[in-house]
């Protein structure tokens, strides 16, 4: 008979013949995918529902039962059911008492409640172990399969065994846990699914404050005061070539606010003779954020390279180029060639492209995917400037 690798296998199991079991309460959306997703790991899943019988689309090798027959199935039980529906567990107090309760649910807005759902979980039925788990996964990410963005499962609780069992059947599931501590960060787990790009709103209304003044002050000076002086009309200036002054002036300021802040906790940290003092509250936010402020000047930068690689085929460039040898044509006269101008030129461009290269370099480096690859030793050697020395110990979000 053919061996077969214990590897296989999840690790919360000993045997093909003795599986885990788990229960789920709900049979909704989440419930069934996770069902499904424990199903595939080699979990016994039975489902505990108020209408078993009607009960469907359930996946295929899972048990439907009534709360209590489910509760008596397994010690660790899910309740993917919305806060407003947990009433009914209080019925079932002497089923639940020491069983692992794992609470999935979450909010319409954030801070709905005075308490965390999980902490309300835990006053009601106060004989259980309640450790909050799964809510910032997805039903659509278990089905088509977790990606790299929704690997992470945060997890609190005031028992220490009961995270672990916990843990590892999010290790089983091919999840990545992440422990948050006691039941109090339960409010703050609830609301990550909630917050729309946290770290971002300031480098957006920044970066957004940036393109408006460069390019009002672009306008005046191009389109306006050639305009009241010249009576020349420019603005054909405004979809292209304002936009391509613009964007690279943006970029670069947005990237030097990317390194200031590292200069600015170095020189701190030199006046107040200590690095284990923390940064003010604005100087420690906007650490925070330098990678939003890097991603998004990244994102100029390849702006202005797309606009520059479109120059050559506007209209105002090649009427400009066609009647320039026209013209040269009729009055019989020729440019000498200058080889400082080139030379300055193509230095220009050149400076220009290898500027654009480290730029991206940067930008890979901070990338999950990326910096999760190499060690502290290499991505500090790729991202010095931003990065003070021992820094990270005195930033509150650290």
């Amino acid at each position: 008979m053919e061996k077969i690798s214990t590897d296989a296998f999840p690790l919360t199991m000993h045997s093909s013949e003795k599986q885990e079991t788990i229960c789920i309460f709900g049979t909704g959306d989440f419930g069934r995918s996770l069902g499904l997703k424990m199903l595939q790991c080699g979990y016994s899943i039975v489902f505990g529902s108020r209408t078993p019988r009607m009960s469907s689309l359930l996946p295929n090798g899972a048990e439907v039962m009534s709360y209590s027959d489910a509760a008596q199935k397994s010690d660790i039980i899910i309740i993917a059911v919305h806060r407003e529906h947990y009433d009914f567990l209080t019925e079932l107090t002497e089923v639940l008492n020491g069983k692992i309760l794992v609470d999935v649910s979450n909010n319409l807005k954030i801070n709905q409640y005075p308490e965390s759902n999980a902490e309300y979980l835990a006053q009601l039925v106060p004989g259980t172990h309640v450790v909050k788990a799964f809510n910032t996964i997805s039903a659509w990410a278990l089905q088509s399969g977790a990606l790299d963005a929704s690997r992470q499962v945060f997890i609190c609780g005031n028992d220490s065994k009961a995270k672990q069992r916990v843990m590892d059947v999010v290790r089983s599931l091919g999840l990545t846990p992440l422990d948050k501590g006691s039941l109090v960060a339960a409010n703050e787990i609830e609301n990550y699914p909630l917050q729309l790009f946290p770290m971002w709103k300031f480098p957006f209304y920044l970066s957004a404050v940036l393109c408006v003044f460069f390019f009002f002050y672009c306008v005046i000076r191009e389109v306006i005061y050639p305009y009241v002086h010249e009576k020349r009309d420019r603005t054909f200036r405004l979809p292209i070539s304002i936009p391509n002054r613009v964007f690279p002036i943006a970029a670069l300021t947005l990237l030097a606010l990317v390194y200031l802040p590292g200069v600015i906790a170095a020189i701190l940290q030199l006046y107040r003779g200590t690095k284990y003092r923390r940064f003010p509250d604005w100087l420690d936010h906007w650490m925070l954020c330098r990678k939003q402020l890097g991603l998004i000047a990244l994102g100029f930068a390849f702006l202005h390279v797309l606009y520059t690689l479109v120059i050559p085929i506007r209209y105002y460039v090649r009427w400009t180029w066609n009647n320039r040898t026209v013209t040269q044509a009729i009055t019989k006269k020729e440019d000498p060639f200058s080889t400082t101008t080139s030379w300055l030129s193509d230095s220009y461009v050149a400076l220009g492209m290898l500027g654009f290269f480290l730029f991206v370099l940067l930008g890979i480096t901070s990338l999950p995917s990326v910096s999760n690859t190499v060690n502290w030793r290499e991505f500090r050697f790729v991202q010095t400037p931003s990065w003070p020395r021992d820094e990270l110990p005195h930033m509150k979000g650290s």
